[in-house]
Order: structure tokens, then C-alpha cells, then sequence
């Protein structure tokens, strides 16, 4: 990866009565545009993501999405929808005086990035998208509910399933949605460390047990939680493959780790078969964009795209 420098500017943009999101930007302010989305919903964005561009080329922008990193308020899922998000991202594209930016999301970043771009196709110059997740219920369930993930990791999911009573556990992500936003602050607490471990162990390529930190957590359980059993406000004609028609136009390379068991190739696959235009390179990997071989693949994909913009 490349070097990681300090941001040249940064602060805080009032997007609503409610929400403040953080914003900064490193690199060449005479280089091409890009943003960076992170994940989650909720992940926020740390100095590492810089480093999938080249500095002298590139003028990075990064942002912290509603509610999480450090925008104001921590952890707030009022206001808080994927159309407040791509609303979000144009009021900082406006703010820095930017015409068109190369766009790049991994994990719920791609969905970001792929719902921005049907949005607001004539302000992307093309798309970075890895591990790629469309916001389906097949997705969600396939995380958080029995069935999908937990038979590879059965050991794992008894941790996930355990501060969840048994007559509920036929529906995860509503009784988690009870408990992360309980009254009682322990019962909060527990259930967002609970799904961060989960969610920490299912996103590295070789996984070991996790020891998150529940005030940490607070802010990407319950925005995931919040996301899901809304299922992003992305359901019929809005759902992103009704919509790829928009952006076939648009330089865009997919990067979907073969081993990634948060955001399986399944969907990766399917975007690729609806949006043929767009290139998918498979990498041996599991899901973090850090894993070695997949941020090797990411780097050489923003190189190679450059050539496209």
C-alpha cells in the first residue's frame, strides 16, 4: 500500500438539524478526485484506507458516515438512512467544489458506492467495488440468522446466539434490534460486543477469537441492526440490480476475495452477470481489505482504472 499522509484538510459538515459527519482530504489537491466509503454500516474510516492511493496522483477524500467514527452524534440511527448517506456524499462533493470522482466502496461501502452512482451517475468516473454486498435478505440471513455462515464457524455462532433467549433465536436480527436498543445500557452493551465479535471473526481470512470493546461497538451494531430490518431502504424498483441499467456507462472493476464468508462470491457473481461492462477479479482472500493479497489487488485496480478516467 502506499504511504500514509496526514490530511491536508479536515473537519466537520453539518448534513442535518441532527448529524454532523467528519471529512478530511490527503494527497494531491490537484490530483484526480476520489472517496473512499467504508463499511459497516458503522465501521468508520481509519488512516489506513489512505493507502490504497497514491498520494502524488490522487486527491483523497474521506468521510465518516452518519452516526459513526467521528461524526456527531456516535451511534445515532436517527436521520440515519441510505438516502441521507448518498444525499451526505453529494453535500461533501458540493463542498470541496469536485465535478466527478472516482468512487470506491468495499462491503456495505460497494452498496454505498453502486446506490450513489445510480443516484448521481454524471458525478462518478468510475468505480472501485470489493466485496461486494447488494443489502438483500438472502445477504443478511446468511450473517445473522441460522443456516448461512454459522455451519462453517458452529463453535463462533454459539457465542453470537447466546444473550439472545431461546424462543428467539428463529429471528436474530429482530431480537437483536430489541436488545441494542433496550433502555437498560448493560443489555445495549452486551448485544453490540456480542455481533461485533461475530462480525470482527467472520472478516478476517484466517479467524481467532475477538475481544471487542462494547462502547466501541455500540456504533456498527446498531447501525447494521438498523440497516437490516430495514434492508436499506433498497427493496423493488429502488434495489440496486433494477437499477444497473444507469451506470453501465462507468469504468468500474469489481475485487471479490473467493474466501470471503461476510459477503460471499454469490453476490459478487450476480452483479457482475447484470452489469457485464464492469470487470471482476478474483482474489484468494477472505473479506478485510487488508488481508495482504486482496489490498496488493486493490491498489493495482485503482492504478489500472486510472488509465480509464
Amino acid at each position: 500500500m502506499h504511504p500514509i499522509q496526514e490530511p491536508r484538510n479536515s473537519g466537520l459538515l453539518r448534513v442535518s438539524d441532527i448529524h454532523e459527519i467528519y471529512w478530511e482530504e490527503s494527497g494531491n489537491p490537484d490530483g484526480h478526485p476520489v472517496i473512499f466509503l467504508h463499511g459497516g454500516p458503522g465501521a468508520g474510516a481509519s488512516p489506513a484506507c489512505r493507502g490504497f492511493f497514491n498520494p502524488e496522483h490522487f486527491r483523497i477524500v474521506i468521510i465518516d458516515q452518519r452516526g459513526c467514527g467521528r461524526s456527531k452524534p456516535y451511534a445515532c440511527i436517527e436521520d440515519n438512512t441510505t438516502w441521507d448517506l448518498v444525499a451526505d456524499i453529494e453535500k461533501v462533493r458540493e463542498m470541496l467544489g469536485i465535478q466527478k470522482w472516482l468512487v470506491f466502496g468495499g462491503s456495505w461501502g460497494s452498496t454505498l458506492s453502486l446506490t450513489y452512482a445510480e443516484t448521481h451517475p454524471e458525478r462518478v468516473s468510475g468505480l472501485v467495488l470489493r466485496g461486494i454486498f447488494l443489502c438483500r435478505p438472502s445477504e443478511m440471513a446468511w450473517l445473522n440468522e441460522a443456516g448461512g455462515v454459522s455451519q462453517i464457524y458452529p463453535a463462533q455462532w454459539q457465542k453470537f446466539i447466546a444473550p439472545v433467549a431461546e424462543n428467539k433465536r428463529q429471528a436474530l436480527i429482530k431480537a437483536y434490534h430489541e436488545m441494542l436498543f433496550s433502555e437498560d445500557e448493560a443489555t445495549r452493551l452486551k448485544a453490540a460486543k456480542s455481533w461485533a465479535d461475530w462480525e470482527s471473526y467472520l472478516i478476517q481470512f484466517e479467524p481467532k477469537d475477538v475481544d471487542e470493546d462494547p462502547q466501541a461497538s455500540l456504533a456498527i451494531a446498531r447501525m447494521e441492526n438498523h440497516y437490516f430490518v430495514n434492508e436499506g431502504w433498497l427493496q423493488g424498483d429502488k434495489a440496486i440490480l433494477a437499477n444497473i441499467d444507469k451506470i453501465r456507462h462507468i469504468p468500474t472493476i469489481i475485487v471479490q476475495g473467493r474466501y470471503d464468508l461476510c459477503t460471499p462470491m454469490q453476490s459478487a457473481w450476480e452483479l457482475s452477470q447484470a452489469f457485464p461492462e464492469a470487470e471482476l477479479r478474483i482474489v484468494q482472500a477472505g473479506h478485510s481489505s487488508f488481508d495482504p493479497s486482496l489490498s496488493e489487488a486493490l491498489v493495482k485496480v485503482v492504478e489500472d482504472i486510472s488509465s480509464k478516467l
